[in-house]
């Protein structure tokens, strides 16, 4: 066993910055989700809207990766990405996944499970044109998880995307927005002895339920 991994065996670190209770937290999910991420934005946590994406491939194998959460509102959370890529042709055949915000300084995280829908065409080119020209570039020019046979390759073709495109490049039609249509939030807050807080809110018949779940 190397020196590291007897290391990590004894690593420890007790919680105790907050505490999440029923009644100080939101009976919407959402508005929870606001005030922690608004939390995590002001406390000036590295990569604030930095989420783990989950998905399920054909053969049962789980794959994850980060994306940035780039909205969220009563339809869903929203992210964009290359729809010809691992996780894109995942979701073509398994559309549920799961996203997770790890704050670790605030000592919180956010699980949110759900369907996932692409958003519309109108969704993905407003955004698409937000971005900086080289990022709508890059966009064309990555064939993203295809196996590429050296770093030359997404330089030749970022040039020449670039020459033909100049300014102005459209959205490629293989990418576009997803967004994930909760119907389970998780909200988790750590707290000494590892008798951590954590809250679950499902959707119930008459909206979302509740309830306080063992850590």
């Amino acid at each position: 066993m190397s020196t590291t991994s007897s290391r990590v065996a004894d690593l420890r670190k007790s919680y105790e910055r907050a505490e999440l209770s029923e009644d100080a937290s939101h009976a919407d999910p959402l508005k929870q989700f606001d005030q922690w991420l608004t939390e995590a934005i002001s406390g000036e946590v590295p990569e604030p809207n930095a989420m783990t994406l989950a998905t399920v491939a054909s053969d049962m194998r789980p794959s994850t990766r980060i994306v940035l959460v780039k909205g969220y509102d009563e339809r869903g959370v929203v992210w964009y990405t290359n729809y010809e890529s691992r996780k894109g042709q995942e979701l073509a055949g398994n559309p549920y996944a799961s996203l997770q915000f790890h704050w670790v300084e605030l000592e919180r995280v956010v699980r949110i499970e759900g369907r996932v829908e692409k958003t519309s065409a109108q969704e993905s080119d407003a955004y698409f044109a937000s971005r900086p020209l080289d990022s709508r570039i890059g966009a064309w020019a990555s064939p993203q998880s295809q196996v590429i046979p050296n770093r030359g390759v997404l330089v030749a073709n970022a040039a020449k995307y670039g020459a033909q495109f100049m300014l102005n490049p459209p959205r490629p039609p293989h990418w576009g927005g997803y967004r994930l249509v909760p119907d389970e939030w998780q909200f988790w807050q750590g707290r000494k002895s590892r008798l951590h807080d954590r809250l679950r809110y499902r959707r119930g018949d008459g909206g979302w339920v509740r309830e306080r779940l063992a850590p």
